[in-house]
């Protein structure tokens, strides 16, 4: 980390990102109980500038920026630095106490150590037994609840809108959740991009702590299960991160489909899972399909995921979006929306639930912005790009389901290597539509069909154009499955 050899003081970065110096002639000054906490502060900001430059953004962004300045002791002439959590604290004591306590000595040389400090208390520094970090983990095993406030409060099952298309998925669970012996576990939810899938996860896991407030609840995404896992083996602490892992009472991991591929990750994430089910504790998974269309995933850990209750949650219908639209409107009190403009938004915002309260929550906001009131002709006009855009919002995902599904196939066959013809014709008709209904480009269909190369998707299309216009069932095909998607 950089550090003035010239007896100089920094502080807080300038607007070009490098070091000024701090206000003030002296050098070296001396702190005290009731020193300025602006002079603190502006020295804070220059050590974490220099660390963040010295071990990298990701790893500064993960561990060391949500640290906090608490204050000086003078007691013990102690910088006293805290996280949210003390499994975060015990982390940063064991790898980062020697340099946080040279940084701030070579700024204010009466300082004699740093105390990294959690809600829970001051963490003492880890002494590494036997490459296990044992007090680390005592530690952990003794916090409740310590990562509860990462759930949204207004994501709960009172604010989640049931309908037929859900409604098994909701239910689960909501049971899931519930106290005593789980009826099935895992859970595994799968649905399209902003079905819900995120907003029952947060449900479960208020709903988990407010059952047993003392019990360890634990909610990341798959990206950041690999990304934890990663940072922990090149800082030899896999120890730690097994631990927080594997004593959660209830582990939630979101878009799971994100380690397709990543080996090292699946067998840990399969240690995981193991220990979790055989000690009986719960486990909810999401992904953006169902386990069998996770290609590139381990067939072990597909075997476990599928052994408890998988619910798909599929695309809103009319009724549901509507339903949605009613529950959210109805949040805006004094505003006055007429069911035909709901019923405008239900029939034309079809892609997923996100979008759709997207679109009221514009609507309202422009409509109080303009002083204006919200008809059909004032929905269309402040719309219209997102009715434009929502015709078009089609994904090669929701291809590839739809043709898998009209063929009977298994979807995970669409970027298999397999060419047997009751596979092959299906994927020339999938590559066929997306590239009709899609704006990707020809390498990007291929990377998406099992990494192939544009000219198959170029003879894909030519192959199902030709057939269409002397096969009348491949022709109805096409036209069908056109029909669903664009409806």
């Amino acid at each position: 980390m950089y550090l003035p050899d010239d007896g100089r003081e920094f502080g807080q970065m300038d607007d070009a990102g490098g070091a000024v110096l701090l206000t003030g002639t002296q050098t070296n000054p001396t702190l005290s109980a009731d020193n300025s906490q602006e002079l603190l502060a502006t020295a804070w900001g220059a050590i974490r500038a220099g660390l963040r430059a010295d071990i990298g953004a990701r790893t500064f962004d993960h561990w060391l920026k949500p640290v906090d300045l608490i204050g000086y002791c003078s007691t013990d002439h102690a910088i006293r630095l805290s996280l949210p959590s003390e499994f975060m604290a015990n982390w940063v004591a064991s790898h980062y106490t020697d340099r946080l306590t040279h940084a701030w000595r070579a700024m204010f040389p009466q300082v004699r150590n740093v105390r990294i400090e959690s809600a829970s208390g001051t963490v003492e520094r880890v002494q590494v037994i036997d490459g296990l970090e044992a007090e680390a983990v005592a530690a952990e095993a003794d916090v409740p609840n310590t990562e509860s406030s990462q759930f949204d409060r207004r994501l709960t099952f009172d604010s989640f809108v049931a309908g037929p298309p859900n409604m098994v998925a909701r239910n689960a669970a909501e049971l899931l959740s519930k106290p005593g012996a789980a009826a099935f576990n895992p859970l595994y939810l799968h649905a399209q991009t902003g079905q819900g899938k995120t907003h029952l996860l947060h449900a479960i896991g208020h709903a988990f702590c407010a059952n047993d407030p003392k019990a360890r609840v634990l909610y990341m995404s798959a990206e950041r299960f690999m990304f934890d896992f990663v940072t922990a083996m090149r800082a030899r602490d896999t120890f730690a991160f097994k631990a927080r892992l594997r004593s959660a009472d209830l582990l939630m991991i979101d878009d799971v489909q994100f380690i397709a591929g990543k080996e090292a990750t699946q067998e840990e994430f399969l240690h995981t899972v193991d220990e979790l089910l055989s000690g009986g504790r719960r486990l909810v998974i999401s992904a953006d399909r169902a386990p069998q269309a996770l290609d590139g995933v381990e067939g072990r850990i597909l075997s476990r995921l599928t052994q408890g209750l998988v619910a798909d949650i599929a695309p809103a219908d009319f009724a549901l979006r509507r339903s949605i639209l009613l529950s959210k409107a109805a949040r805006y009190g004094a505003v006055n929306i007429s069911e035909t403009v709901i019923d405008l938004l239900a029939s034309r915002i079809v892609s997923n639930v996100r979008e759709l309260e997207g679109a009221l929550n514009r609507l309202v906001a422009y409509a109080q912005l303009s002083n204006r009131n919200i008809d059909e002709a004032f929905a269309e006009e402040v719309l219209a790009e997102m009715f434009r855009a929502s015709r078009r919002r089609i994904t090669i995902d929701e291809i590839q389901r739809r043709v898998s599904e009209h063929y009977k196939i298994r979807q995970a066959e669409m970027v298999s290597a397999r060419r047997a013809r009751e596979v092959a014709r299906p994927r020339q008709v999938a590559m066929y539509l997306a590239k009709q209904l899609t704006p990707r480009s020809l390498p990007e269909i291929g990377r998406k069909f099992g990494g192939r190369d544009h000219t198959t998707v170029i003879h894909a299309v030519r192959q199902i154009e030709r057939l269409r216009g002397c096969d009348t069932d491949i022709d109805n095909d096409v036209r069908s499955l056109i029909n669903q998607l664009e409806g």
